[in-house]
């Protein structure tokens, strides 16, 4: 009984991620598709852009750090995506200030 509680939890997180990855692609799919066709009038939505995929990718980090159980591999995947969202929240700073001022 208690693993397959389990085994429901999980699935529904995954069925959660796979929601959450699909909203935010297609939101960053339209920002660029907009931000492409005019670029100088729309260049404001590339900090916006930026910031999608840093939370699109601390939302997949902590995913998979929760279901990493004791692999090491895998925190050590988890820990790689959460460096790379820090990375594109850095990225996200220097475009909007570049843009601001």
């Amino acid at each position: 009984m208690y693993g397959q509680e389990k085994k429901k939890g999980r699935r529904s997180a995954a069925l959660v991620m796979d929601v959450v990855h699909i909203v935010i692609g297609i939101l960053i799919v339209i920002l660029a598709v907009i931000t492409f066709l005019n670029p100088e009038g729309n260049q404001i939505l590339l900090p916006v852009i930026f910031a999608l995929a840093a939370v699109l990718n601390f939302v997949s980090s902590i995913h998979k750090f929760r279901i990493s159980g004791r692999s090491a591999a895998r925190k050590a995947a988890a820990a790689a995506q959460l460096l790379l969202a820090a990375v594109l929240i850095a990225v996200t700073v220097v475009s909007a200030i570049s843009i601001w001022r």
